[in-house]
């Protein structure tokens, strides 16, 4: 089985559009491009990945297939769309052509009051649009946010093929250690056989420079009985997780994690969820 890192992000950076990028990050106040992955990807014997967007702009999708379409082992693109536009079906007309373009997320966790935002019903309807057009769409918040989305989700699952995932566990808060509410609301959210996730994002929800494997168990437990490994992702989250961990540290915290799993088990969430969520052609 082919193994796929189904989360990560390519930029060249620039101070302004990257602004998330604070002054404590220094690590990766830099260019991350397809030449840099490229060997950490052989040194871990991963055999491809999804490149996800960082920047809410049209020129982030088109910069992301631009790479894609000379690198082959980027399997597929995660753009970015204005999903609450009037124009958002003739926006998707310009890219029918790129089967590399396998979904869209909007970053809601920057969005101060995800209620309010979603409110109106534009972005739900949008989101429809895209997942009834065969595209994925990826569910980025924080773990304060989830309940916020939980309604929309519920709603968009009523209809059968269509594919969410939720990106970095929904972000649960390892630096105080309080996961109540985030495991009620992974479990409701897993309650949709339509929605995966992404084990990727963790360590830099933790104590950058101690975390340690073991205050990940209980929420790796979590999402493993929520989803079952039939619904889990793995992914680095490369080059974000460079603030606290490399990417072979965080390959080998979940292969021991994992490694009490049957092989089809370790195969689907490395590489098989992976191909068959994003629809890869290998």
């Amino acid at each position: 089985m082919e193994r796929i890192d189904a989360h990560q992000h390519f930029w060249i950076y620039d101070p302004v559009r990257d602004s998330w990028i604070s002054e404590d990050m220094s690590k990766i106040r830099r260019d991350f491009l397809p030449g840099d992955l490229a060997p950490l990807l052989k040194e871990n014997k991963i055999d491809g990945c999804i490149a996800v967007q960082a920047d809410q702009s049209l020129n982030e999708t088109d910069f992301l297939l631009s790479l894609a379409a000379k690198n082959n082992f980027i399997k597929g693109v995660v753009g970015w769309v204005d999903i609450k536009s009037n124009d958002l079906d003739q926006t998707l007309a310009l890219y029918v052509n790129q089967p590399l373009l396998k979904g869209f997320r909007h970053i809601l966790q920057g969005e101060e009051d995800i209620q309010a935002f979603l409110k109106d019903g534009l972005f739900e309807n949008g989101v429809a649009r895209i997942l009834d057009k065969g595209y994925t769409y990826d569910l980025l918040v924080y773990h304060n946010q989830l309940e916020g989305l939980l309604p929309m989700v519920n709603r968009l699952s009523e209809k059968g093929g269509r594919r969410l995932v939720l990106d970095h566990m929904g972000k649960p808060d390892l630096r105080t250690g309080d996961i109540l509410n985030w495991k009620k609301n992974i479990s409701q959210l897993a309650a949709n056989k339509n929605v995966y996730c992404k084990v990727s994002g963790l360590v830099t929800e933790a104590d950058w420079l101690h975390w340690k494997p073991k205050e990940l168990k209980a929420v790796l437990d979590t999402v493993l009985e929520a989803f079952g490994p039939e619904r889990l992702l793995f992914g680095s989250d490369w080059p974000v997780c460079l603030l606290a961990t490399s990417y072979a540290k965080w390959l080998e915290t979940l292969a021991v994690y994992f490694e009490g799993f049957s092989e089809s088990q370790r195969d689907d969430i490395f590489g098989g969820n992976a191909i068959r969520f994003y629809d890869i052609n290998i």
